[in-house]
């Protein structure tokens, strides 16, 4: 087998559409534009929840209660999936991270008492439930808060 050799796959590769190139192709002249208007512009059409000039929906609804915009959501691991580590580990988010616990770490971790622990570890989190804590402490481990 040669470089020159090598195809894709059948099947797998589509011939893009040329769009305005001509009445032959079904896709000339306005080129799936429709005639005239905002959405047949170059540059032409509207932002995502516009409603021609109506209020739109988003504002329309009543809000309730206070979201913080501001907030640093912490990522939940359960105690049950620190079981994956050896017994003795030093357990903390660039740990969790490593093991393919956590596919990302943003702000913080907080460990939850889902589940039961078999090995004795030091985890190092944002923050502990309480069940969580009593788990890592029934099994001789340490929880500390970072």
């Amino acid at each position: 087998m040669f470089l020159n050799e090598l195809s894709p796959a059948p099947g797998s590769t589509k011939v893009a559409k040329r769009k305005g190139r001509g009445i032959g192709t079904g896709n000339g002249k306005t080129a799936g534009r429709g005639h005239k208007g905002q959405k047949a512009r170059s540059g032409g059409g509207v932002r995502v929840g516009f409603e021609g000039g109506q209020m739109p929906l988003a504002r329309r609804i009543p809000k309730r209660g206070f979201h913080n915009v501001f907030a640093k959501p912490l990522e939940t691991v359960n105690v049950s999936d620190l079981n994956k580590f050896d017994d003795g580990a030093l357990v903390d988010a660039a740990a969790l991270l490593e093991k393919g616990i956590l596919s990302k770490c943003v702000y913080g971790v907080k460990i939850l008492g889902n589940g039961e622990l078999k090995t004795k570890l030091t985890v190092k989190a944002n923050a502990f439930s309480a069940a969580a804590k009593e788990k890592i402490e029934a099994v001789g481990g340490k929880a500390e808060v970072v």
